[in-house]
Order: structure tokens, then sequence, then C-alpha cells
């Protein structure tokens, strides 16, 4: 289903006019409204004049999250607090949180661009949808559960806590759609199987997952488990929430709705702006919101863009699957290394549960890599011949995929600690904090 035909399969040439029509309008709004950029354009001998054209963005700065923590907590707004109707905000691990104000023209769009991504996944008034991502600050919960309503199926504002009574939910309700995050996807049917519940005792049929970076393989391992079609849906609070793209029935990259968000990708290192098919940094515009717009906000989320059009009909530019975050990227011994990686290692041996966590240490002037992984229960073993020869089997596959070596620990099912929420994946202990 194509929820706004008008605007998701638009040609290229309308797009383009209608971006460089919102995009002088926008920055004639924080121009006059956000003393910021208003001082950005300044030092750059720019005025809103100097954008006429979507062409004329990379004239424009970049804006950083260290821009909206040191403005905390409203210095990037552009509208009065009269105006702003919500305001929600980052977990944030050092400083201040990124603090965003929404008017009720940007809940607007928020409803309709997650409206857009769930009809996409093939989402209807016929469905019975659980929200199972947090509720609160983190944009996840409310987005989604404003998107079903405006799409007009029923949602269940199910949030995080009581995995139990999820699972009850889920079946006695008769849910078909869910929205969580992929690695508590994995919690739920770990929690079912324990429970003795199966695929079939649910009706799922649509499983919308985001807000952490996650692989084909993982995404096959929660179909299959859970009995359902994934789908990814990509979002970030400093822009909007979730809904600012998003996957369709062929799997090949998330749509972005690039009339109220504008992509490019960048070199991290440089901020050179990158042609189509070249993985870098996103970059993102929020080209029509009126609370606290951004301009070039870099979101550190390394992926590429395709330009195609999608067999889905659909013409909006897509972006590829994150593959991690170029602040999140960790470099051991000279080589960059995600943990999206070794997850996809991890799930291509059916030894394994998709359970893992990195712990990357010093010894002397040398980094060390262990990688600890959750056997399957039925494979579970005192015989130390076949203890050996799994570790072996996965260290020299984790060698070839990664450039480096990693020590490889098994541990017992259950043993890595589950997250309803985003997982941790990662240990540095090189960090001291």
């Amino acid at each position: 289903m194509i929820w706004n035909e008008s605007k998701e399969c638009m040609s290229r040439e309308e797009m383009r006019m209608l971006q460089g029509k919102r995009l002088h309008k926008l920055v004639d709004l924080v121009y006059h409204n956000t003393p910021f950029y208003r001082k950005k354009m300044q030092e750059m001998d720019l005025t809103p004049e100097d954008i006429q054209t979507i062409d004329d963005i990379v004239k424009l700065p970049f804006t950083t999250k260290q821009d909206l923590r040191d403005n905390y907590p409203y210095g990037l707004q552009a509208a009065s607090m009269q105006e702003i109707v919500r305001v929600h905000a980052s977990s944030g691990t050092t400083g201040n949180p990124t603090v965003v104000g929404y008017t009720r023209h940007d809940l607007e769009v928020w409803k309709e661009v997650t409206a857009r991504a769930l009809g996409a996944f093939g989402i209807s008034r016929n469905d019975v949808f659980s929200v199972g991502y947090g509720y609160g600050l983190f944009t996840g919960g409310l987005g989604l559960h404003y998107g079903v309503e405006h799409l007009g199926a029923t949602v269940i504002p199910t949030s995080t806590g009581n995995t139990e009574k999820h699972l009850h939910l889920l079946k006695d309700l008769q849910v078909t759609g869910l929205a969580c995050t992929p690695s508590y996807a994995l919690y739920l049917a770990e929690t079912m199987q324990k429970k003795g519940m199966s695929k079939e005792d649910l009706h799922l049929r649509v499983g919308v997952f985001g807000a952490e970076p996650w692989t084909e393989n993982m995404r096959q391992e929660i179909e299959q488990k859970l009995g359902l079609q994934g789908y990814n849906i990509y979002g970030l609070s400093e822009i909007i929430g979730p809904g600012v793209a998003y996957e369709c029935s062929c799997k090949n990259g998330s749509h972005i709705s690039e009339d109220h968000f504008y992509p490019e990708i960048i070199d991290p290192e440089t901020g050179k702006v990158l042609p189509a098919g070249e993985t870098g940094e996103l970059v993102l515009t929020t080209l029509t919101k009126t609370g606290m717009p951004l301009l070039r906000y870099r979101t550190k989320d390394l992926t590429s863009l395709i330009t195609e059009p999608c067999e889905c009909g659909r013409t909006n530019v897509r972006i590829t699957r994150i593959i991690g975050r170029s602040d999140d990227m960790l470099i051991i011994r000279g080589i960059n290394v995600f943990p999206s990686q070794v997850e996809s290692v991890i799930l291509e041996m059916k030894e394994f549960e998709p359970q893992y966590m990195l712990v990357v240490d010093r010894q002397g002037n040398l980094d060390t890599l262990e990688v600890q992984v959750e056997l399957r229960k039925e494979l579970y073993t005192d015989e130390m011949g076949s203890l050996l020869n799994l570790k072996k089997k996965l260290a020299d596959r984790l060698k070839s995929v990664l450039s480096i070596s990693a020590q490889v620990k098994l541990m017992e099912p259950n043993s890595i600690p589950r997250s309803e929420g985003k997982s941790k994946r990662v240990i540095d202990k090189r960090i001291i904090k």
C-alpha cells in the first residue's frame, strides 16, 4: 500500500523543485528566528537570498549533536514556547541531553511520515498493532503510536517492561503488527519458547524494527522465530523520530520521506559530499519542521544513497542498511570494526544464539578483542574437543571478515544480559572514565 502516492511517487524534477522552495523557506525561518544559525550564516557571508535551489544546500553550515548540547535546552528553536506543544529528549550518555521541541505542525508531519512507513509495511485499518518501544522522552513509542492511529489501525501502547504480559497480549488480543528493537524481538522469541509457546500461537504478520543497527541475518532469525515479515524503520529524535526512512515490500533499502528530510552523504573526515552509491555519513536537513528545524545535521550513521526508482513504484531516494556509526566505530590495531560485522558472522553459524558481547582491552601497547557468544542450548556440552573446534571455527571466520584476530569466549545459554531497549554490545575497557 502506498499511503501518499503524490509525494512518495513524485518525479525527480518535481521533488527537487519542491525541495528547493522548502529549503529557501527553511533558511529564511532559521536566519530570522534562530540566533545560532544567523551567526553561522553571517560568518559565512550568507543570506537567505543566496539559497534558491536545493543545489545551494552545500553552501550552508553543518549542525552537530554538540551544537544541540551547547545550545541546551531551547537555543536552537525557531518557534516560541507558546508554539511548542511537546518536547522530547535523547538519553545522552555524556553532557546535556538533546532537547527537541515540536509544534502542532511538526506533529502532523510526524504522523504523516510514520503512516507512510506503516503503509509500506502492509499495515492497514484491519490490523491490531502493538508498540513495544519505550514511551516518554524517547521518540519511538509515541512516534509509532500516533502513526498507527493516523493510519486507522488499532494501537496497543504496550511499551517495555513486562515481556510475559506482552506475550499474553500478543496472543489474546490477536495482534498482527509489532514494533520494537530487533534485539527485543529476539528476547520476546526466547521468552515465548521458555513459556512453551510457539509462533503458531500468535497472529503476527508484520514486525517494525529500528532504533539500533541490525543485519540481514538477524532479520531472518526474527522472521523465523516469530513467524512474521520484518521491516526496518529509521529515524532519530533530532530530526523528528521514527518515520524518516522506511523499507517497502522489496526490502532493498529504506525510502526517505525526502519532501520533508533532505539527505546527503559526506566523507566523515573531510565533510565533502559523496556521490550516490558511496558509503559515508548521512546528513539530513529538516525541510518542513518549524519547532526546531536543523540544517545539514550530521547523524554519524554510515550508509549510502540509492537513487534508482524502486520496483514498488516509489521514487524517493533510499538509504542502504546502516552499517554502524562513525563515532561508534571501533579502531582495533588500526582496523575499523563494527559490531554489525561480528553479528553477521555469528548469525551465519547455527551453533550460536544471536547474543554476543565485544570486549575491547589493551595489553601493553596492543589492543585486544574478545568476542563473547552464547552457545545454543542443545549444543552446550562439557566435551572439550567440541568446544575447542567451535571456538576455532568462529575465530577463523571472524578473522576472515574483520582482518584481525579475536579471542572467542563461549558462554552458557542466557548468560549474556538482555535488554528491553537498545542492546549494549560493546565494552571498551581502553576508555578511562
